[in-house]
Protein backbone atom coordinates (compact mmCIF):
# COMPACT_ATOMS: atom_id res chain seq x y z
CA UNK A 1 0.00 0.00 0.00
CA UNK A 2 0.96 3.35 -0.76
CA UNK A 3 2.13 5.28 2.61
CA UNK A 4 4.54 8.68 1.27
CA UNK A 5 2.23 11.76 -0.14
CA UNK A 6 2.94 12.64 -3.63
CA UNK A 7 3.61 15.86 -4.36
CA UNK A 8 1.62 18.99 -5.60
CA UNK A 9 2.48 20.73 -8.27
CA UNK A 10 0.25 23.88 -8.80
CA UNK A 11 -0.11 25.11 -12.47
CA UNK A 12 -1.19 28.79 -12.17
CA UNK A 13 -1.66 29.74 -15.85
CA UNK A 14 -5.26 30.44 -15.23
CA UNK A 15 -4.25 33.11 -13.00
CA UNK A 16 -2.41 34.93 -15.99
CA UNK A 17 -5.07 33.78 -17.86
CA UNK A 18 -7.47 36.45 -15.82
CA UNK A 19 -4.58 38.88 -16.00
CA UNK A 20 -4.27 38.89 -19.76
CA UNK A 21 -8.16 39.41 -20.21
CA UNK A 22 -7.72 43.22 -19.07
CA UNK A 23 -3.79 43.17 -19.87
CA UNK A 24 -3.66 44.33 -16.32
CA UNK A 25 -0.83 43.84 -13.62
CA UNK A 26 -3.69 41.69 -11.57
CA UNK A 27 -3.98 38.91 -10.23
CA UNK A 28 -0.05 38.77 -10.26
CA UNK A 29 0.94 35.04 -10.66
CA UNK A 30 4.17 35.30 -8.77
CA UNK A 31 1.87 36.70 -5.72
CA UNK A 32 -0.64 33.65 -6.57
CA UNK A 33 2.54 31.48 -6.33
CA UNK A 34 3.28 32.71 -2.74
CA UNK A 35 -0.20 31.90 -1.68
CA UNK A 36 0.36 28.55 -3.14
CA UNK A 37 3.34 27.62 -1.27
CA UNK A 38 2.01 28.85 2.17
CA UNK A 39 -0.59 26.60 1.38
CA UNK A 40 1.23 23.62 0.79
CA UNK A 41 2.24 23.56 -2.69
CA UNK A 42 5.25 21.32 -3.92
CA UNK A 43 5.94 23.10 -6.94
CA UNK A 44 5.13 26.14 -8.85
CA UNK A 45 4.24 24.99 -12.31
CA UNK A 46 3.63 27.24 -15.32
CA UNK A 47 3.27 27.10 -19.25
CA UNK A 48 5.35 29.49 -21.07
CA UNK A 49 3.34 29.14 -24.29
CA UNK A 50 4.40 30.36 -27.77
CA UNK A 51 2.01 32.47 -28.49
CA UNK A 52 2.03 33.76 -24.23
CA UNK A 53 -1.68 33.52 -23.94
CA UNK A 54 -1.11 33.45 -20.16
CA UNK A 55 2.28 33.03 -18.77
CA UNK A 56 4.67 36.01 -20.17
CA UNK A 57 8.34 35.88 -20.06
CA UNK A 58 9.05 38.42 -17.29
CA UNK A 59 6.17 35.85 -15.29
CA UNK A 60 8.92 32.73 -15.52
CA UNK A 61 12.04 34.84 -14.55
CA UNK A 62 9.68 36.11 -11.12
CA UNK A 63 8.73 32.86 -10.50
CA UNK A 64 12.33 31.46 -11.20
CA UNK A 65 13.47 34.15 -8.55
CA UNK A 66 10.93 32.87 -5.86
CA UNK A 67 12.64 30.67 -2.92
CA UNK A 68 11.18 27.18 -4.12
CA UNK A 69 10.74 24.80 -6.60
CA UNK A 70 9.46 26.15 -10.29
CA UNK A 71 8.21 23.86 -12.76
CA UNK A 72 8.22 24.77 -16.83
CA UNK A 73 5.97 23.68 -19.32
CA UNK A 74 7.37 24.65 -22.57
CA UNK A 75 7.85 23.27 -26.15
CA UNK A 76 10.58 21.82 -28.04
CA UNK A 77 11.36 25.07 -29.41
CA UNK A 78 14.71 27.13 -29.69
CA UNK A 79 13.23 30.23 -28.67
CA UNK A 80 11.37 28.62 -25.57
CA UNK A 81 14.36 26.74 -25.00
CA UNK A 82 16.59 29.63 -24.49
CA UNK A 83 14.35 31.86 -22.11
CA UNK A 84 14.60 28.69 -20.27
CA UNK A 85 18.28 28.61 -19.97
CA UNK A 86 18.19 32.34 -19.20
CA UNK A 87 15.02 32.17 -16.30
CA UNK A 88 16.79 28.63 -14.83
CA UNK A 89 13.79 26.86 -13.68
CA UNK A 90 14.56 23.87 -11.29
CA UNK A 91 12.84 21.27 -13.97
CA UNK A 92 10.72 21.57 -17.32
CA UNK A 93 8.43 19.23 -19.12
CA UNK A 94 8.32 19.60 -22.63
CA UNK A 95 5.06 19.05 -23.82
CA UNK A 96 3.26 19.09 -27.64
CA UNK A 97 1.89 22.90 -28.34
CA UNK A 98 -0.59 23.83 -31.20
CA UNK A 99 -1.82 27.18 -31.89
CA UNK A 100 -5.33 26.34 -32.30
CA UNK A 101 -5.84 24.42 -28.91
CA UNK A 102 -7.34 25.42 -25.79
CA UNK A 103 -5.38 23.27 -24.11
CA UNK A 104 -3.07 20.37 -24.53
CA UNK A 105 -4.64 17.48 -26.52
CA UNK A 106 -1.98 14.78 -25.29
CA UNK A 107 1.37 13.34 -25.05
CA UNK A 108 4.37 14.09 -27.07
CA UNK A 109 4.24 12.03 -30.77
CA UNK A 110 7.79 10.99 -29.37
CA UNK A 111 9.28 9.31 -32.59
CA UNK A 112 8.07 12.66 -34.72
CA UNK A 113 9.80 14.89 -32.84
CA UNK A 114 12.53 13.03 -31.40
CA UNK A 115 14.87 14.85 -32.94
CA UNK A 116 14.20 18.78 -31.47
CA UNK A 117 13.07 17.13 -27.70
CA UNK A 118 16.38 15.27 -28.23
CA UNK A 119 18.21 18.94 -28.76
CA UNK A 120 16.36 20.37 -26.07
CA UNK A 121 16.70 17.69 -23.61
CA UNK A 122 20.55 17.62 -24.42
CA UNK A 123 20.47 21.29 -23.97
CA UNK A 124 18.41 21.35 -20.82
CA UNK A 125 20.73 18.85 -19.14
CA UNK A 126 23.79 20.65 -19.67
CA UNK A 127 22.78 23.28 -17.49
CA UNK A 128 21.73 21.20 -14.95
CA UNK A 129 17.86 21.40 -15.35
CA UNK A 130 15.75 18.23 -14.74
CA UNK A 131 13.79 17.56 -17.98
CA UNK A 132 10.68 14.82 -17.76
CA UNK A 133 8.51 14.58 -21.27
CA UNK A 134 4.83 14.30 -20.78
CA UNK A 135 3.45 11.28 -22.79
CA UNK A 136 0.82 9.12 -23.18
CA UNK A 137 0.78 6.05 -20.78
CA UNK A 138 2.36 3.55 -23.40
CA UNK A 139 5.54 1.44 -22.71
CA UNK A 140 6.42 2.47 -26.13
CA UNK A 141 6.44 6.10 -25.16
CA UNK A 142 8.30 5.55 -21.86
CA UNK A 143 10.70 3.77 -23.44
CA UNK A 144 11.39 6.24 -26.12
CA UNK A 145 11.83 9.14 -23.29
CA UNK A 146 14.31 7.14 -21.91
CA UNK A 147 16.48 6.36 -24.60
CA UNK A 148 16.33 10.22 -25.24
CA UNK A 149 17.75 11.13 -22.04
CA UNK A 150 14.63 12.69 -20.04
CA UNK A 151 14.87 11.91 -16.27
CA UNK A 152 11.07 11.82 -15.94
CA UNK A 153 7.86 11.07 -17.48
CA UNK A 154 4.62 12.52 -16.79
CA UNK A 155 2.00 10.36 -18.07
CA UNK A 156 -1.09 12.21 -19.52
CA UNK A 157 -4.19 11.36 -17.42
CA UNK A 158 -6.76 13.35 -19.98
CA UNK A 159 -7.98 9.71 -21.21
CA UNK A 160 -8.62 8.86 -17.20
CA UNK A 161 -9.92 12.01 -16.34
CA UNK A 162 -12.99 12.07 -19.33
CA UNK A 163 -13.67 8.29 -19.05
CA UNK A 164 -16.95 7.72 -17.54
CA UNK A 165 -18.19 4.61 -15.76
CA UNK A 166 -16.52 2.43 -13.50
CA UNK A 167 -14.93 -0.05 -16.19
CA UNK A 168 -13.56 2.17 -18.08
CA UNK A 169 -11.98 4.57 -15.49
CA UNK A 170 -10.57 1.14 -14.15
CA UNK A 171 -9.10 0.15 -17.01
CA UNK A 172 -7.12 3.58 -18.13
CA UNK A 173 -6.12 3.77 -14.02
CA UNK A 174 -4.61 0.54 -14.55
CA UNK A 175 -2.92 1.89 -17.77
CA UNK A 176 -0.88 4.73 -15.87
CA UNK A 177 -0.04 2.29 -13.54
CA UNK A 178 2.02 -0.34 -15.37
CA UNK A 179 3.41 2.72 -17.50
CA UNK A 180 4.74 4.06 -14.17
CA UNK A 181 6.20 0.66 -13.12
CA UNK A 182 7.56 0.69 -16.64
CA UNK A 183 9.09 3.99 -15.89
CA UNK A 184 10.57 2.99 -12.54
CA UNK A 185 12.50 -0.21 -14.04
CA UNK A 186 13.74 2.03 -16.60
CA UNK A 187 15.19 4.20 -13.64
CA UNK A 188 12.90 7.28 -14.60
CA UNK A 189 10.92 9.62 -12.35
CA UNK A 190 7.14 9.41 -13.07
CA UNK A 191 4.93 12.09 -12.51
CA UNK A 192 0.93 12.18 -13.88
CA UNK A 193 -1.20 15.28 -14.63
CA UNK A 194 -4.00 16.46 -16.76
CA UNK A 195 -7.55 17.41 -16.11
CA UNK A 196 -7.33 16.04 -12.67
CA UNK A 197 -10.10 17.04 -9.91
CA UNK A 198 -11.47 17.09 -6.63
CA UNK A 199 -13.40 13.92 -7.89
CA UNK A 200 -10.72 12.15 -10.00
CA UNK A 201 -7.16 13.00 -8.56
CA UNK A 202 -7.18 11.00 -5.40
CA UNK A 203 -7.56 7.53 -7.09
CA UNK A 204 -4.09 8.26 -9.11
CA UNK A 205 -2.73 9.47 -6.35
CA UNK A 206 -2.17 6.14 -4.53
CA UNK A 207 -0.11 4.76 -7.46
CA UNK A 208 2.52 2.91 -6.14
CA UNK A 209 5.94 4.93 -7.29
CA UNK A 210 4.31 7.73 -8.72
CA UNK A 211 6.14 11.03 -7.68
CA UNK A 212 4.12 13.90 -8.08
CA UNK A 213 0.77 15.18 -9.58
CA UNK A 214 0.62 18.46 -11.62
CA UNK A 215 -2.85 20.11 -11.39
CA UNK A 216 -3.81 23.49 -11.98
CA UNK A 217 -7.35 24.47 -13.79
CA UNK A 218 -9.53 22.36 -11.00
CA UNK A 219 -7.49 24.51 -8.54
CA UNK A 220 -8.10 27.83 -10.21
CA UNK A 221 -11.44 27.17 -10.69
CA UNK A 222 -12.26 25.94 -6.78
CA UNK A 223 -10.28 29.42 -6.13
CA UNK A 224 -13.11 31.50 -7.37
CA UNK A 225 -16.07 30.25 -4.49
CA UNK A 226 -13.25 29.21 -1.75
CA UNK A 227 -10.20 31.58 -2.20
CA UNK A 228 -6.65 29.98 -3.13
CA UNK A 229 -5.13 29.10 -0.39
CA UNK A 230 -8.14 27.07 0.69
CA UNK A 231 -8.47 25.06 -2.74
CA UNK A 232 -4.53 24.16 -2.86
CA UNK A 233 -5.14 23.14 0.57
CA UNK A 234 -7.97 20.91 0.17
CA UNK A 235 -5.97 19.86 -2.68
CA UNK A 236 -3.35 18.74 -0.99
CA UNK A 237 -5.11 17.20 1.80
CA UNK A 238 -7.28 14.95 -0.54
CA UNK A 239 -3.26 13.96 -2.13
CA UNK A 240 -2.30 12.90 1.59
Amino acid sequence: MKTNAVKLGVNIDHIATLRQARREVDPDPTAAALVCRQAGADMIVCHLRQDRRHIQDGDLLKLCALKGETHLEMAAVPEIVAIALKARPDSVCIVPESPREVTTQGGLNLKAQSQPVGRAIEKLKKAGIEVSLFIDPEAADVRLAKSLGADVVELCTAVYAAARGKNRRSAELERLQLAGYLADELGLGFHAGHGLDYHNARAVAQIPRLEALNIGFSIVARSVFVGLKTAVLEMKLLLS
